[in-house]
């Protein structure tokens, strides 16, 4: 089969490799869409992940497709099945995994290789994060639910509630997937991005105010503008650099709620006022992947029709141009995702 090879920084190689041997508790998919991610083009122009992939690895991790063959031990899926599988599964059996976090399990396993013909899925996936797609639902939906469930989990974990005013930094399309979710949840919506096309779709996702990064503007002063001089009540960071980091902390209101959602580069640091943390008793928190049950949830929200792949996929390219458009993503960054075909 053909996939993509992930060798170092920006060493990138669509090439024959074998089709995977699958165990008796695997499963083989045949991929019909692959999306791109931010992780992604993270991780080719890093070259490495420190969690998820070491090269020399096959690449790519948000995927749906066909069940084309199934091993002995597999129960409850079949050869002809359309499946979404997830990119990781937890033990279950763990100091984490017995409290609820799965998501930062001991020994989770991660899967990858979903820019190819074929992938297999291994067993503790099949079992814990693979499920059938709806017959209504799309290949290119269903293959949202990882960053879906990754987003999902980030929005609980602020403890949004109906009718709070909830900041979104950061418009690519893990922005704006918290953007429209946070509408899904009730909540009125500040988008904070630096594209005039960002913005104009973060207003189409539902965003009630835009505030543009690039005027010069003090975004802290718009905000509290907007909020009767509070602030919001929460702040979602969907960049991943220090700056937007503290910029968060400073837009939320007393006893708001700020989420360091994008990873920043390894050794970052930032300094806090803690004056401004005490006595406004401001909650900081940090989401990390997701957990089984926010996958199962990520289905039913696209399976509901609440996010679909319109929205967020601008295009589709054969698999022998992952490379152009990794480079291609690597110089736009935020921009909208890319379905790879195979």
């Amino acid at each position: 089969m053909m996939a993509a090879v992930l060798y170092g920084k920006e060493h990138l190689e669509v090439e024959p490799v074998a089709i995977p041997e699958i165990g008796k508790s695997d499963v083989l998919v045949r991929v019909k869409a692959a999306l791109t991610c931010g992780t992604d083009v993270k991780v080719f122009r890093r070259g490495y992940h420190a969690r998820m992939i070491v090269p020399p690895a096959l690449f790519g991790h948000e995927l749906a497709g066909d069940i084309v063959a199934v091993g002995d031990d597999v129960k409850g899926f079949r050869v002809g099945q359309r499946v979404v599988a997830a990119n990781s599964a937890p033990c279950l059996e763990c100091y984490y995994c017995k409290r609820g976090l799965e998501n930062l399990c001991e020994d989770l396993l991660f899967n990858n290789g979903a820019y190819a013909e074929y992938i297999r899925i291994p067993g503790r996936i099949v079992k814990r994060n693979m499920y059938e797609i709806p017959a209504h639902v799309t290949y290119q939906d269903a293959a949202l639910i990882e960053p879906l469930a990754c987003v999902m989990r980030g929005l609980e974990e602020t403890t949004i509630r109906p009718g709070d005013t909830v900041a979104v930094i950061g418009l690519g399309p893990i922005g704006l997937m918290f953007v429209r979710l946070a509408k899904v949840y009730g909540a009125r919506v500040i988008a904070v991005g630096r594209r005039p096309a960002q913005l104009e779709r973060a207003a189409r996702m539902g965003a009630e105010e835009l505030l543009n990064t690039s005027t010069g503007e003090d975004l802290i002063a718009a905000t509290r503008d907007l909020t009767k001089g509070r602030g919001v009540d929460v702040a979602i960071e969907a960049v991943g650099k220090p700056d937007t980091w503290q910029m968060a902390v400073r837009m939320v209101r007393r006893g708001g709620t700020v989420n360091f959602f994008g990873g920043c580069p390894n050794e970052s640091q930032i300094q806090l006022d803690t004056s401004l943390l005490h006595y406004s008793e401001i909650t900081c928190k940090a989401s990390f992947h997701h957990t089984p049950m926010h996958i199962r949830k990520a289905l039913e929200s696209v399976s509901h029709g609440d996010i679909t792949a319109k929205d967020f996929v601008n295009r589709e390219e054969p698999l022998t141009n992952l490379l152009e458009v990794m480079r291609h993503l690597m110089s736009h960054n935020g921009h909208m995702k890319t379905a790879i075909i195979p």
